[in-house]
This record gives C-alpha cells, sequence and structure tokens, in this order.
C-alpha cells in the first residue's frame, strides 16, 4: 500500500481529526461548501515558499467564493523553527502588503511545540498536522464565525481537554496515520 499523497492526507486529516473532533468548529461548513483550497508546495526554499504564499493571496483575492486556503509544505520545512521562521516572515509579508487585518495565518506543524508546556504534552495535537501547513483565512469570515458561536474564548481549552482525553501517545499514532 503507498502512502497518501499530501493533498489527500492533509483532507483525510481535515476531515477525521479537525472536523471529527471538533477541532475547529468552523470548518465543516467550508468543506462541505468546497470552499476550501488545498494548495502543495515542494520546496525548502524560503524565498520560494513566500512567492508561492502571495500568489495564495492573489488567489484568494481573485476568487471570493473560496473561504480560506491551507498551503501544504509537502517536502520543505519540516524543522519547525524554520517552519516558524516562514511564519514570521509570512505575517511581515501581510503587513508590509496591506493585508493585515484582510488575511490570518492559523500554523500548524507534525512537531508543534507550545511555549511553556511539557514535550510529552497532548496540548500540541491542537496544531499537529501531517505535513508543515499556512492556513490563510479571511479575517471578515472569521470574525463572523465567531460572534455567531457562544463563547468562542473557550475553544482551544476544550481543544486541550479533548486531545488529553485522548493522550499523547494515541494522538501520535493517529497523525501517522496521515503520512
Amino acid at each position: 500500500m503507498t502512502a497518501p499523497s499530501a493533498l489527500d492526507a492533509t483532507k483525510k486529516w481535515l476531515e477525521e481529526m479537525v472536523i471529527g473532533h471538533n477541532l475547529c468548529p468552523f470548518a465543516k461548513k467550508p468543506l462541505v461548501k468546497n470552499q476550501i483550497h488545498f494548495h502543495q508546495i515542494i520546496t525548502s526554499k524560503q524565498k520560494a515558499a513566500l512567492t508561492e504564499f502571495s500568489e495564495q493571496i492573489q488567489f484568494l483575492e481573485d476568487t471570493p467564493a473560496i473561504e480560506t486556503t491551507l498551503i501544504i509544505f509537502s517536502e520543505g520545512f519540516k524543522d519547525f523553527y524554520q517552519y516558524l521562521d516562514l511564519v514570521d516572515y509570512a505575517m511581515h509579508w501581510l503587513a508590509d502588503n496591506g493585508y493585515e487585518g484582510v488575511y490570518q495565518i492559523a500554523t500548524f506543524h507534525p512537531e508543534y511545540l507550545f511555549e511553556g508546556e511539557d514535550i510529552d504534552s497532548a496540548s500540541h495535537y491542537t496544531n499537529r498536522a501531517p505535513y508543515p501547513i499556512l492556513h490563510l483565512l479571511r479575517e471578515n469570515s472569521l470574525t463572523r464565525a465567531l460572534e455567531s458561536y457562544s463563547e468562542p474564548e473557550k475553544i482551544p481549552e476544550n481543544n486541550i481537554a479533548k486531545m488529553q482525553a485522548i493522550g499523547a501517545q494515541k494522538l501520535k499514532e493517529l497523525l501517522m496515520q496521515y503520512r
């Protein structure tokens, strides 16, 4: 049996982990309505990644029917700290190009670590994905979704509780099935 493609693996992860465990209560609707764009990048070069990042911003600008884009790095940025550098540059790019407040970046990585948390904590799995991902969200859509959700500030703590109930070892096994 061959491993699934990065795109297929990410879609399955989104359906089974993110939506299946209700980690993001806003993800199901755009998935069902085919409003999520999945874009795979095969590079470990920061400049090339930022060029494609800017092209995906332009894609969202040109395609208002698409709510969000998942930029999936199937080959590059496996090192978490290299990935964080890319995130930092992407955030600066948004600000420098007038997109701060228009788009927001959510971050996912196979080795995601929250500062101050034990390295083996299940809480890290709220942001772990089979591949490094930059998730581009339209900020106005996110604002509308949050306004219609009761107690959105509790989403992170609820997600951590869900991950802790499953346990880090089981989550590690689940995440590996998407690779």
